[in-house]
């Protein structure tokens, strides 16, 4: 099946230059070990940190460097590149192993690796200025959203351990089930001289949050 990358283009209102550096930050190494695009997503995850960086420490030129991590985080990790991948529906653009069944599920993430090498690709094709602005644009309602910052239950519960056992929680992943594309972890969480916890989440890392909500709720 032959991919219609001009309608990417359309998308992102660019033109780019070099269309087989397009389609080589577009394929995944199970479509080709040699020539994919693990080298363009390592350039691009940088690039998109640089950028995001600068742009929180102008909106927020008096916020302490804690916050600042927290808000930069929260925009540039994998579950966020996963949104502005289908927003923008970047699944319809990959090349990967069994690419003519569309019907394939690409899992996630293939999916946010993808969009940081599409950001490699256009700032290797356009250049700095350009990555920026579109970088600016796809962000823009997530980064309004980070003048909000939340203490995570996971940071709440290990300084409420803290001060009261002078411990830290303990988790433990109990399950992992599901097919690779979509998995279920099952994770378990405790204070000093309390019962495990436990909850479930679509990774370990949103499995350990829910299950620290739960104690959270139990016991303060």
């Amino acid at each position: 099946m032959k991919i219609n990358y001009f309608d990417l283009e359309k998308k992102l209102k660019l033109t780019f230059k070099d269309k087989s550096l397009l389609i080589k930050s577009l394929t995944h190494k199970s479509f080709d070990k040699v020539h994919n695009n693990e080298k363009i997503e390592f350039l691009g995850d940088r690039v998109l940190g640089l950028i995001i960086a600068k742009k929180l420490l102008e909106i927020y030129p008096e916020e302490k460097e804690g916050v600042l991590d927290k808000k930069f985080a929260s925009l540039v990790n994998k579950k966020t590149c996963l949104e502005i991948a289908k927003k923008i529906g970047l699944e319809k653009y990959i090349l990967r192993s069994n690419t003519h069944n569309r019907k394939n599920l690409i899992e996630d993430k293939v999916l946010a690796d993808s969009c940081e090498a599409l950001i490699g690709c256009i700032y290797l094709d356009k250049g700095f200025q350009f990555v920026e602005k579109t970088i600016l644009k796809l962000w823009s309602n997530h980064i309004k959203k980070s003048s909000i910052t939340q203490i995570d239950a996971k940071t709440k519960l290990q300084e409420f351990s803290l001060k009261k056992y002078k411990k830290l929680p303990v988790y433990k992943v109990i399950s992992n089930t599901g097919p690779r594309h979509k998995p279920l972890f099952k994770v378990g969480v405790k204070l000093f001289n309390t019962k495990y916890y436990v909850s479930e989440g679509k990774s370990k890392k949103d499995a350990e949050q829910n299950a620290a909500i739960l104690c959270l709720k139990e016991i303060i």
